[in-house]
């Protein structure tokens, strides 16, 4: 009986953790020695945000912090910058949750792409203040274009593989208490 009142939740945290693990690794791999023309999506920000808006139990703000200042450290990023934004981006989120329960996905879309830009331009401005050599605008407009593009793809995914939906209205979880 334990299993099943805690089971859905500490389960889905742990698999945000093993993606999220999965994903920082894949991106260290040295899959080519060439320098990179075109970057990938920040599949790993997606995932927070599409996670954030369906189910925000399964993504505390404390697994968050810590998984972001982890990629911070493994990609050798400046400790805990893209950590706090992403942090505020997604508690941004968060508390427009009751909100976004009721309209689409384009409207949902539309809503992460300008949260995502404001942490890109919010990561920019903090290393321009901090005198702090910026990467190529081109790579981060590119890099962030395809994380808005990827966006659908996640929630998509993430419905078909793990069976995140938005709640309902009134919905409660396995312990009676509202979600």
């Amino acid at each position: 009986m334990a299993r099943a009142l805690i089971g859905p939740v500490w389960g889905h945290r742990a698999l945000f953790v093993a993606l999220a693990l999965l994903l920082m690794i894949v991106r260290m791999l040295p899959l080519s020695t060439l320098p990179v023309s075109v970057p990938g999506p920040d599949i790993l920000v997606c995932i927070a945000c599409a996670w954030v808006l369906r189910r925000p139990d399964y993504v505390p703000v404390l697994l968050i912090a810590a998984v972001f200042l982890l990629e911070d450290f493994l990609l050798m990023r400046p400790p805990g910058l893209w950590a706090v934004i992403v942090l505020v981006g997604t508690e941004f989120l968060r508390n427009r949750v009751g909100l976004m329960r009721e309209v689409g996905l384009a409207m949902e879309w539309a809503l992460v792409s300008v949260v995502m830009f404001a942490m890109v331009v919010a990561y920019r401005l903090v290393f321009a203040a901090a005198l702090m050599q910026e990467p190529p605008i081109a790579l981060v407009a590119l890099q962030l274009l395809g994380s808005i593009l990827a966006y659908p793809v996640v929630v998509a995914l993430s419905g078909l593989l793990f069976g995140l939906r938005k709640t309902a209205p009134g919905q409660t979880d396995s312990l009676g208490r509202r979600i």
